[in-house]
C-alpha cells in the first residue's frame, strides 16, 4: 500500500497539460488497490502569485471541479484545500528551523527571479518549504511530479532526512519521487512547454466554440497546403499523439505525409478528438460549477479527514520539537 500525495495551486483552470501530466497520473494509481491518494488545492501557494482573494477563490472551484470530473474518488481518498489544513503552517516553522538559507536560494522558484529582487516575496522565497510540510504533515510515501518539481522534492526528502538524523529517529517519512516520462513535457499552442504563466495552454473546459478557437491558435509552420508535411515537427501532431489511439494516430500521420492536408484539418482533427475524449469530464466539470455548495460539501469531506491525520501528526511532532 502506498500514501500518494499530489496539487495544484488555484492559479487557474487546469488545462490539457495538467490533466495528462498531473491528475489523470495520480487518478489512475489511487484506484490502485491498497493506495490511498491525497489530492489537494494549493490555494495557499496560490497567493504568491494572485493577490485578488475572487480570483483565487474561484480558480479553487475550477481546479476542486476539474478533478472531481475527471473522476477522483472523494470518498475513498482524501481530497481538500490547503487553507482548510492550518496545521500545514505551523509544521513550516518547525522545518523552517532546518532549512539553510543558502539552500533556498538555488530553489529555481527564487533563481528565476532572482535578478528581480523587488517581485519576490518571503512566501516565494519559503514556497519549497511550505511544499515540504504539504507533503511530512501526512507521511506521503510517493509524490507524481513533473520535472520542474523535482528539485523541490529533492529539497523535502534532504529536509527529512537532515532531521530524521538530528533526532536519531524516523521523525518523518521519506517521500519517494515518482517522474511520469510518458507525459512529462505536454507542448503549449506556442510548441514550448503548456503553462498558464506562458499564456500557451489548452483549456479542455472551454465551450465549444471557445475551445475551437484556442485549438485554431497553435503555431504552426508555413508548409502549403499541397505539399507533405513532417509530424514530428508538428505542435499539432504533438498533442494528438498523445490523446489518440495507435489507429487514429497513424491515419492523421498517413495525412500529413500524403500531401493536400493542411494544418487548419489537423486542428480541426485534435478538436474533435479531445471532444471526443473529454466529453464525460466536460459535461461533469460544468454541472459541477453550476453548483459549487456541492464542491463545498465534497471539500468539507476532505478536510474532516485531512485534519484528523494533520493532528495527529503534530501531537507526534511537537514533543520532538520540545513544544509540548
Amino acid at each position: 500500500m502506498s500514501r500518494i500525495l499530489t496539487g495544484i495551486q488555484s492559479t487557474g483552470i487546469p488545462h490539457l497539460g495538467n490533466i495528462l501530466g498531473a491528475i489523470q497520473p495520480t487518478i489512475k494509481r489511487s484506484n490502485e488497490v491498497g493506495n490511498q491518494t491525497f489530492g489537494f488545492i494549493a490555494n495557499m501557494h496560490s497567493l504568491n502569485a494572485i493577490k485578488d482573494p475572487n480570483l483565487i477563490k474561484e480558480n479553487t472551484y475550477a481546479v476542486a471541479a476539474a478533478w472531481l470530473a475527471c473522476g477522483f474518488d472523494y470518498e475513498a481518498n482524501v481530497f481538500y484545500k490547503q487553507s482548510d489544513v492550518p496545521q500545514v503552517t505551523e509544521l513550516m516553522w518547525y522545518l523552517d528551523c532546518f532549512m539553510s538559507y543558502q539552500r533556498l536560494t538555488l530553489a529555481h522558484s527564487f533563481k528565476d527571479k532572482s535578478n528581480r529582487v523587488d517581485e519576490i516575496n518571503a512566501g516565494l522565497f519559503n514556497y519549497p518549504v511550505l511544499m515540504a510540510a504539504d507533503i511530512l504533515l501526512y507521511d506521503a510515501e510517493l509524490v507524481p511530479v513533473g520535472k520542474d518539481q523535482m528539485q523541490h522534492l529533492e529539497f523535502t526528502r534532504d529536509l527529512a532526512q537532515k532531521i530524521n538524523h538530528h533526532y536519531q529517529k524516523e521523525v518523518f517519512t521519506i517521500p519517494e519521487i515518482e517522474l511520469n516520462k510518458t507525459t512529462m513535457y505536454v507542448p503549449g499552442i506556442d510548441g514550448q512547454k503548456m503553462s498558464k504563466s506562458y499564456g500557451n495552454s489548452i483549456d479542455i473546459f472551454l465551450p465549444e466554440k471557445k475551445l475551437r478557437k484556442n485549438i485554431m491558435k497553435i503555431v504552426t509552420d508555413d508548409t502549403p497546403l499541397e505539399e507533405p508535411k513532417n509530424p514530428d515537427t508538428c505542435n499539432v501532431f504533438a498533442l494528438y499523439r498523445l490523446l489518440g489511439n495507435e489507429d487514429q494516430i497513424k491515419d492523421l500521420e498517413e495525412k500529413y505525409l500524403a500531401g493536400n492536408f493542411g494544418y487548419g484539418h489537423a486542428k480541426q482533427a485534435l478538436f474533435e478528438l479531445i471532444l471526443s475524449t473529454f466529453s464525460t469530464e466536460r459535461d461533469a466539470y460544468t454541472k459541477l460549477m453550476d453548483d459549487r455548495a456541492e464542491i463545498d460539501r465534497i471539500l468539507s469531506i476532505g478536510a474532516s479527514k485531512a485534519n484528523a491525520l494533520a493532528n495527529e501528526k503534530l501531537d507526534q511532532l511537537r514533543p520532538v520539537f520540545g513544544m509540548k
